[in-house]
């Protein structure tokens, strides 16, 4: 049960994109939203745009790829606060190197530990207080990559989105009889800063016919907003105007 009626949800990638569009909504919701990224300045932004709309947000700057920083973070939400209630995975990144002709070990190993060990890092940090309360969410946001794999992702990006799929699939098997529950949340493009690292960006045209941040910001409030006897295992969700159909050619007989 939610001590006193407070719920806390931990962000990670909260500067932008998808983060910080997941807080701004469940700030609005009534949660204590904690942001984490790398680069601080941004997160004070966000901290400071949620207070300016009546919400709570605290800025807890992080990279996630380094366990021992995530584990301090983590404990010190729950010193501060008693407890973690949501875990939003959205640090991601991918890097312009991304075909085998010119992929590097650099890039390749620099996704791993963001895209992959990073979500692993937080989720597992979280765990202690979760099973203490006998109830918490995560959300991993993945990636329409994750569920279908196609050229323009890449490798690197494609493999560890698939492989976050696993792990918040594994995560339910073994942790639903403790109450928590976990959701892969996978969007196709998202006009988010990330595409700015495409080969070839997006022009404006296009980006305004995907889905945008506030669209995956409802839908991560919309799970969090379930009760808790309710898991939502999965969500695949990508813009109408889907490029990755519509570049397809049709079949031929």
């Amino acid at each position: 049960m939610v001590k006193d009626g407070k719920r806390v949800a931990w962000i990670t990638g909260g500067g932008s994109g998808i983060g910080e569009a997941g807080a701004e909504r469940l700030a609005a919701d009534g949660w204590i939203v904690v942001v984490s990224g790398r680069r601080k300045e941004a997160l004070d932004a966000v901290v400071a745009k949620i207070a300016a709309a009546g919400g709570k947000a605290e800025a807890m700057p992080l990279d996630v790829s380094v366990a021992a920083d995530v584990q301090k973070v983590a404990d010190e939400i729950v010193s501060r606060h008693g407890r973690i209630d949501l875990l939003v995975n959205s640090a991601g990144i991918n890097v312009p190197k991304r075909r085998w002709a010119d992929m590097e070990l650099e890039g390749w190993n620099q996704l791993v530990e963001i895209n992959l060990s990073g979500v692993l890092y937080c989720m597992r940090a979280v765990l202690p207080a979760m099973r203490r309360q006998q109830d918490g969410l995560i959300i991993n946001v993945s990636s329409w990559a994750g569920r279908h794999v196609s050229k323009m992702p890449g490798p690197a990006y494609t493999t560890t989105k698939h492989a976050v799929s696993a792990l918040t699939h594994s995560f339910n098997m073994d942790e639903c009889v403790n109450g928590l529950r976990a959701c892969c949340l996978s969007p196709g493009e998202v006009a988010t800063p990330i595409l700015k690292a495409r080969p070839v960006p997006p022009a404006a045209e296009e980006l305004a016919k995907m889905l945008q941040p506030e669209d995956l910001g409802r839908t991560i409030a919309f799970v969090a907003s379930l009760p808790p006897h309710v898991c939502v295992n999965e969500i695949l969700i990508s813009p109408t105007w889907n490029r990755g159909f519509i570049q397809t050619p049709a079949s031929r007989d």
